[in-house]
């Protein structure tokens, strides 16, 4: 499911013969590729299945501090690859199934399931982001956007509904009218207008690089506390005040009795350059 080696796999291999998406360590960063360039990195049901897979391998590392989230080949991902996905029943059902209503199906997972891992997630957005490839994106805590990349919430073109967890992260980026006019007409948006929207974070001539430097730059920052800051704002953006301040206290406490916390504190005062340790487990 996952690999170590480069995204920059040849396009004329088959689907069957190479990773769809790649995992790649750097320093402590993983980098993650949508790797089907030649189908402008469209959503096949195998990508669904490795998405979840790399996730999972990216939660249960500790040593992993920032995600950069990508698409080969100068194209996040146009979608989902309609003719595939639907040219197998079991597929559909596969990625709808859910043992539960309230719970993510594999559909809704490969978005949803970046906003649940406990480090920071960046998007790359170059090329086409559209359908499928938006609602990934969406999971992002960070989108960083070339400006002539083309943004879509697209599912009603192709008499849809947005269903891939998406909304979770839109509605808390955008007015309800305004994200009810994207996703009703299916409009098309260069990366100024994506920006003025909030749909992405920033713009960049050169988003990949602007994302390391901002990995890096994470990097520097207690992993504990960026698991807490992220938790908690995801948790309590919606939640009441009550369960806000609770929450707050509560992961407070525990940084600062975490060795993580020191750590911080000497870096900044100047008197060490001590390494971070793994992030603590129980976020």
């Amino acid at each position: 499911m996952t690999t170590q080696q480069s995204a920059d796999l040849p396009s004329q291999k088959s689907d069957a013969t190479r990773a769809l998406v790649t995992l790649e360590r750097r320093d402590g960063i993983a980098l993650v590729t949508l790797n089907r360039p030649d189908k402008f990195n469209a959503l096949n049901y195998a990508m669904f299945r490795q998405l979840c897979a790399v996730q999972r391998t990216i939660a249960a590392d500790r040593s992993l501090r920032v995600v950069i989230l990508q698409g080969a080949g100068g194209n996040f991902s146009a979608g989902l690859d309609i003719a595939s996905v639907t040219a197998k029943p079991s597929q559909v059902l596969g990625l709808l199934a859910k043992w539960l209503p309230g719970n993510a199906n594999l559909a809704q997972r490969v978005s949803i399931g970046w906003t649940r891992l406990p480090l920071p997630v960046i998007a790359v957005i170059e090329g086409y982001c559209y359908g499928g490839g938006m609602q990934i994106a969406l999971g992002a805590d960070v989108r960083i956007a070339s400006a002539n990349a083309k943004l879509s919430v697209m599912e009603a073109k192709w008499g849809l509904v947005p269903d891939m967890a998406g909304l979770a992260s839109l509605r808390a980026i955008m007015p309800k009218d305004k994200a009810l006019e994207l996703t009703m007409t299916a409009r098309v948006l260069d990366g100024a207008e994506a920006l003025n929207l909030g749909l992405v974070t920033r713009l960049a001539d050169a988003p990949f690089e602007e994302a390391c430097l901002l990995a890096n730059e994470l990097k520097n920052r207690s992993p504990d506390a960026l698991a807490a800051i992220k938790h908690s704002t995801h948790k309590s953006w919606s939640a009441s005040l009550r369960a806000l301040l609770a929450r707050e206290s509560w992961y407070q406490i525990r940084l600062l009795f975490g060795s993580n916390f020191r750590i911080a504190a000497s870096r900044e005062r100047g008197k060490t350059d001590k390494a971070y340790r793994p992030r603590q487990r129980f976020w």
